[in-house]
């Protein structure tokens, strides 16, 4: 599972024109799912993205998780992440799980940080997108968890 994740002074989704999810100060997570992906490994990105340091303490250092900062996280889905480009000119999905799997663990990272104690606001999963954001720094991270081998 990934997760592209931005911070950002704001950020928002919209389908059809109307907004669906919108946040201010805090990160703006794309989320990615492949076929082995469980909800084990939502709920380690979840944590992953929740206790990320990628905001300025007083030291100007980035020591601080969202949390600290009293931001939010807006999730949204994003198979283009398993986007294989390696070859040709067209990426390949083969890597992206269904969305009959994907879903589920998406909606299970969203879960996951509400349980951790985030405001999240969400896309709509198979919807046509706009997604709008001020990336403040730019601070721009890949986030990864794996499925334990075998």
């Amino acid at each position: 599972m990934r997760a592209l994740v931005q911070r950002v002074t704001r950020a928002s989704v919209a389908v059809d024109g109307a907004v669906v999810g919108e946040i201010g100060s805090g990160l703006c997570a794309l989320v990615g799912v492949t076929h082995a992906d469980t909800e084990r490994e939502a709920a380690a990105l979840a944590a992953k993205v929740w206790h990320l340091r990628a905001f300025e303490g007083d030291d100007g250092r980035m020591d601080l998780p969202v949390a600290a900062v009293g931001g939010s996280v807006l999730v949204v889905s994003q198979f283009t992440l398993y986007g294989d480009t390696r070859k040709g000119r067209r990426p390949s999905w083969v890597q992206a799980a269904p969305p009959e799997q994907a879903e589920p663990l998406v909606d299970a990272v969203v879960a996951e940080l509400r349980a951790l104690g985030a405001t999240v606001a969400t896309g709509v999963f198979r919807a046509d997108m706009a997604v709008e954001l001020v990336n403040d720094g730019p601070v721009t991270l890949l986030l990864e968890v794996h499925a334990p081998a075998g």
